[in-house]
């Protein structure tokens, strides 16, 4: 019996130093997480106290104003190079730029929308045919009831060459194929010389037209020079090329290789012809628009064409805008007004990495386009007439 009391007792002391030890750990282990909790609360505390101060800074800052329905700002496409846009018969705007694997083409009611708009991937290439990489700043162009799409392409970059697409009717949006007789060359479109070649464009002057581009002399990449070459039917060159145009002003040949590309057709409302062309590296702060304005009979003669010694619209330090180029010509939607769409680079030394942007643009007394200087991206515009 009495051992069995003994028994208890000892059981309950066992127990009580148990439930004390026991204790003593949630205690401390109550405090330990109370002590966490309260420096996990004042790193809140203080990274709150971090955001008041940017925020009562970003307060202090003047606020950028906002556009009106009836404004807009610049960029227009956030990312995006050779742009390329026209207003077609049925009112709407067609646009596309470089994309690099297909061709896309966006259909919109509104110029300052287009970047927004409803697209469609209108064509992709063959797996490993001759076109099927590096597919660069196409072009649309409505040209006797149906659709001609040129682009530059290749595997390899000294491969690249142009092509041209065909629409079945006369819906930009497609279905495009191969001209009949070019399947086999997959729709290349070229001169006898073959050489390298990018940025085609459409010329059509008295009832002829004409293929302009930018291209190698030879087959080494030195320099990117101005090529016309007489056309026979959308898809065909028919004879030899001609050089109109070389970089060779201090601020077109200040890069190597030199770069003379992105030739543009553009006409005053007297029918006076220039052509604009970009030039200086496009990875450059400094590639800009040059202009040659036509003076002659013949576009083939190259005594016919006289080049502007300044840009006419170049980069702007004050503006923070820099590479502005490869562009394309539109008008509002009413008709009354001339714009430039245009990229330029994101931010200085940004390089390949552009946005789309536009303006308006205006008319010298003398008959020449007048770009103005590339705006702010804080800028505020009015829209195109019409919108």
């Amino acid at each position: 019996m009495r051992q069995n009391k003994l028994m208890q007792i000892a059981t309950s002391v066992i127990l009580l130093m148990v439930i004390l030890t026991a204790g003593y750990f949630l205690a401390q282990n109550r405090d330990t997480a109370n002590t966490d909790e309260d420096k996990t609360e004042q790193k809140d505390i203080d990274e709150n106290k971090e955001k008041e101060k940017e925020n009562e800074k970003e307060d202090e800052k003047v606020e950028i104003p906002q556009p009106n329905e009836h404004q807009f700002r610049n960029p227009i496409a956030w990312n995006g190079a050779d742009p390329w846009v026209v207003k077609h018969t049925d009112g709407l705007y067609y646009y596309t730029h470089t994309t690099g694997n297909n061709i896309t083409i966006w259909k919109s009611e509104t110029l300052v929308d287009i970047g927004l708009a409803k697209r469609k991937i209108v064509w992709s290439p063959s797996p490993g045919a001759p076109n099927s990489g590096s597919i660069w700043a196409p072009e649309h162009h409505f040209i006797d009831g149906k659709w001609y799409i040129y682009y530059a392409a290749s595997v390899e970059n000294d491969d690249k060459r142009m092509y041209v697409l065909e629409s079945e009717g006369e819906d930009p949006w497609g279905p495009y194929d191969y001209p009949e007789g070019t399947e086999e060359t997959y729709g290349q479109i070229t001169d006898p010389s073959n050489k390298w070649a990018i940025d085609g464009t459409v010329l059509e002057h008295e009832g002829k037209s004409y293929f302009v581009w930018s291209g190698w002399e030879g087959d080494v990449n030195v320099s990117q020079n101005t090529y016309i070459a007489p056309m026979s039917n959308p898809w065909t060159i028919s004879g030899e090329r001609v050089e109109i145009s070389r970089p060779e002003l201090s601020w077109e040949a200040n890069t190597t290789p030199k770069v003379q590309e992105g030739p543009q057709v553009l006409r005053n409302e007297q029918g006076q012809l220039f052509l604009i062309y970009s030039a200086s590296g496009s990875w450059t702060n400094t590639y800009s628009l040059g202009m040659l304005t036509f003076v002659g009979d013949d576009p083939l003669d190259p005594a016919a064409w006289e080049k502007s010694q300044q840009p006419v619209f170049a980069y702007s330090p004050e503006n923070e805008v820099w590479g502005p180029g490869h562009n394309s010509f539109v008008k509002s939607a009413d008709g009354t007004e001339d714009w430039i769409v245009y990229h330029a680079a994101k931010e200085i030394n940004s390089g390949w990495d552009r946005n789309v942007r536009m303006q308006k643009f205006t008319w010298n007394e003398d008959g020449t386009p007048n770009f103005g200087v590339p705006v702010h991206i804080d800028t505020i515009l009015d829209k195109p007439s019409g919108e």
